[in-house]
């Protein structure tokens, strides 16, 4: 058994060698499915991955305080509603819901920054020095903001390292003075990098000052526009979120089942919102990309069918010298199924190497595991053999008399 089976694959793979074009034309349809869906499949796990990354990259067991009521369809501003959050609302969190580890209240707007003869336009943040720990900071030289610059209102100023590249260049911008909206300010730290965000918003390009500063001597404003809490661990996060949403009905005034001011969102339900939408995305890409294999297997069938078509005569002649059946099937088996391991190999490679071309060349991360390696792999041998199945038992089933005389 074990030397017909040898003979058959001896057979099989002379065959396919005597007609070279015709095998690598059957196999292209292969090689382009299964690289197709390992770098499908390999972007839409890049994507998840950066999104994953991203949103952890804001802090860890994050809960975000927001103005404003929710809908079915997102945060809605309420008129006169952006004003609902106070610098009081964010101490009495930090002091009477259990589980917090951290608080930190926060404005933004955009400004212009000069420094020296440069310039250029940021976001500048006004919070707390637990900002820190909260959002996942760290510096990179210099030091952070402290409650006694939030208490003083002092000009003080930590910048992001886009910010710092762009105003100072390769100076050193700890001491140096920066103007925003023309107020002086004394640059006293440098954040370590983040990069992007999911949405591809540079987490670089950001200057932080006292909160008190940001309010009365920038905006002239007495409310919050957001308050990031950190629970203490994870396991506490949706008991925290509760404990917010009860203080903050209580200390406005809502009762029974009048809608909140205020939005509570829990970064964790946004994670696993985030990592669903994604998954279906790369489900998406990785099934589009097995259609190209379906219809590989399709062109391996024509061919082979072809190849029976035209060896009508040899086939005869094997049946007439004592092959049977079972040897004429596994020949043309062998043939189909040796089409998708050589395609699928050759996919393999094509993929992967599309994968790191798209990450050098597009920038864009991805992501590739054996998975989809090996499901594409097998996938592609299922096909041979599948699809190489009718053409072998028609070859098997001809007579032989018939095929003698065939022209």
């Amino acid at each position: 058994m074990s030397n017909v089976f040898w003979e058959s694959v001896k057979i099989a793979l002379d065959a396919l060698i005597s007609n070279k074009l015709r095998s690598i034309l059957t196999m292209l349809g292969i090689i382009i499915g299964v690289g197709a869906v390992i770098a499908m499949v390999s972007i839409g796990m890049g994507v998840r991955e950066k999104v994953s990354s991203s949103i952890a990259s804001l802090g860890s067991n994050l809960i975000i305080v927001t103005p404003g009521a929710a809908s079915s369809s997102g945060v809605r501003q309420a008129a006169g509603s952006n004003t609902t959050l106070s610098l009081k609302d964010a101490q009495a969190i930090a002091k009477e819901v259990a589980g917090v580890g951290a608080v930190a209240p926060s404005v933004s707007k955009q400004y212009q920054l000069v420094a020296g003869n440069m310039n250029w336009n940021s976001g500048v943040q006004g919070t707390t020095p637990e900002y820190l720990d909260v959002r996942n900071l760290s510096m990179q030289a210099g030091s952070f903001i402290t409650n006694e610059d939030v208490d003083s209102r002092k000009r003080v100023a930590v910048i992001g390292a886009t910010v710092a590249s762009n105003l100072f260049d390769n100076t050193n911008p700890i001491g140096q003075s920066v103007r925003i909206n023309n107020a002086p300010f004394t640059v006293i730290g440098v954040l370590a990098s983040k990069g992007q965000s999911a949405g591809g918003q540079d987490q670089d390009d950001t200057v932080i000052i006292p909160i008190t500063t940001a309010q009365e001597r920038m905006m002239g404003i007495t409310y919050v526009q957001a308050i990031s809490v950190q629970a203490a661990n994870a396991d506490v996060v949706d008991q925290v979120q509760d404990g917010i949403t009860s203080l903050l009905r209580a200390r406005h005034g809502i009762a029974g089942d009048k809608t909140d001011d205020f939005t509570v969102r829990n970064l964790a339900s946004v994670m696993a919102t985030a990592q669903e939408t994604t998954g279906t995305i790369t489900m998406l890409l990785g099934s589009i990309a097995a259609i190209s294999l379906l219809v590989g297997g399709i062109g391996i069938m024509n061919i082979m069918l072809v190849s029976v078509t035209e060896r009508t005569r040899e086939i005869g002649i094997r049946k007439a010298l004592g092959a049977r059946f079972s040897n004429i099937l596994m020949q043309f088996l062998i043939e189909a199924v040796v089409i998708g391991v050589i395609g699928g190999a050759i996919g393999i490679a094509l993929g992967i190497g599309t994968s790191f071309a798209i990450s050098s060349f597009a920038g864009w991360q991805t992501v590739i595991t054996p998975t989809p390696i090996i499901v594409s792999f097998a996938f592609s041998v299922g096909i041979g053999l599948f699809f190489g199945l009718y053409p072998a038992r028609k070859a098997a089933l001809l007579n032989p008399i018939d095929a003698l005389r065939y022209e």
